[in-house]
């Protein structure tokens, strides 16, 4: 069924949460208006500070971001937030309970709240985030808070997303021993220790700071990531870890960052529909005959996989 657009649009500037879940449904639909409502938002978006957490399954990346939603709302500011849930890969589905966790802030006018589901994409992200997080960015929301599925080392999409990514630890579950690794411990700009009222949460927080100063060297004014203590369930520490954020993005913006990370995640966006696009031209040839016809020169020895790739790409792009 068609929509009108710029209505939902213009809803959604307004505030209207409905208005706001139709046009993220149509993102993740693949609607055919999808062109439409992306090129209705381009010159609306570009206001909101796009925060990322993530972090292993049960350090608690759900309670911390219900605090900070407190915090921020407190601070008078719209928050939106994308909670991303692994699908099932046997049903497809997904449990969002994100929005369960979040309940609090379920009736305030001032904070939106979406669960999306991976639907297979890894990196822990859905597909569809980076549309999603467009949405809600020209919806007028001020902050967006992204929490990713909590996949674990792997789930480092976030960096590429988000303006500041915030990493959460917890003490007692290994994540001490993943510091020394590579992957997801050193994508952050911000580290949380939380659940810091547990015995081994000093223990942690000295390790992960041994660990950052053994990396890459910085220089004067360089950003070096602060680590925090929380104890999210109970609203401590989470005032340092806004005020954290605050001074990263001023930071950002002093040395021209935000913009470079911003133009990043763009061409990455751009990359990523493009490539999407080819796909979906080379599984339609599923059945064609230049397809077969190469795959029989492979098998014949006349032709490698790559220069047949090549034939194949120049087949579809006209080159």
């Amino acid at each position: 069924m068609t929509v009108d657009v710029p209505q939902l649009v213009t809803q959604a500037r307004e505030g209207r949460p409905r208005a706001v879940a139709r046009l993220i449904s149509l993102v993740e639909g693949a609607s055919p208006q999808l062109r439409e409502v992306m090129a209705a938002l381009a010159p609306l978006a570009g206001g909101a500070y796009v925060v990322g957490l993530t972090g292993s399954p049960g350090v608690g990346k759900s309670t911390s971001t219900s605090a900070l939603v407190s915090a921020y709302r407190k601070a008078g500011k719209r928050v939106g937030v994308l909670a991303v849930d692994p699908s099932s890969p046997f049903s497809g589905g997904a449990l969002l309970g994100d929005r369960v966790r979040m309940s609090d802030h379920a009736s305030d006018p001032g904070v939106y709240i979406r669960s999306m589901a991976t639907r297979g994409h890894l990196g822990g992200l859905a597909w569809a985030a980076p549309q999603a997080i467009r949405v809600l960015d020209a919806a007028g929301c001020d902050v967006i808070l992204v929490e990713t599925v909590g996949v674990g080392q792997s789930e480092v999409e976030i960096a590429s997303q988000a303006d500041t990514s915030v990493v959460l630890l917890a003490p007692g579950m290994g994540d001490g021993i993943q510091a020394a690794k590579a992957g997801i411990l050193e994508i952050g700009d911000i580290y949380v220790v939380n659940k810091a009222d547990r015995d081994g949460a000093d223990a942690t927080a000295r390790e992960l700071n041994h660990m950052l100063g053994l990396g890459e060297a910085r220089g004067a004014g360089d950003w070096r990531p602060p680590i925090v203590k929380t104890v999210a369930a109970r609203n401590e520490g989470v005032d340092e870890v806004v005020d954290a954020l605050e001074k990263h993005r001023a930071w950002l913006e002093k040395h021209d960052v935000l913009h470079e990370r911003r133009e990043r995640r763009a061409a990455r966006e751009v990359e990523t529909i493009a490539v999407t696009a080819l796909r979906e031209r080379i599984a339609d040839l599923s059945g064609d005959r230049r397809l077969g016809s190469l795959a029989r020169r492979i098998v014949a020895g006349e032709l490698d996989p790559y220069a047949a790739a090549d034939e194949l790409v120049a087949g579809l792009t006209g080159g």
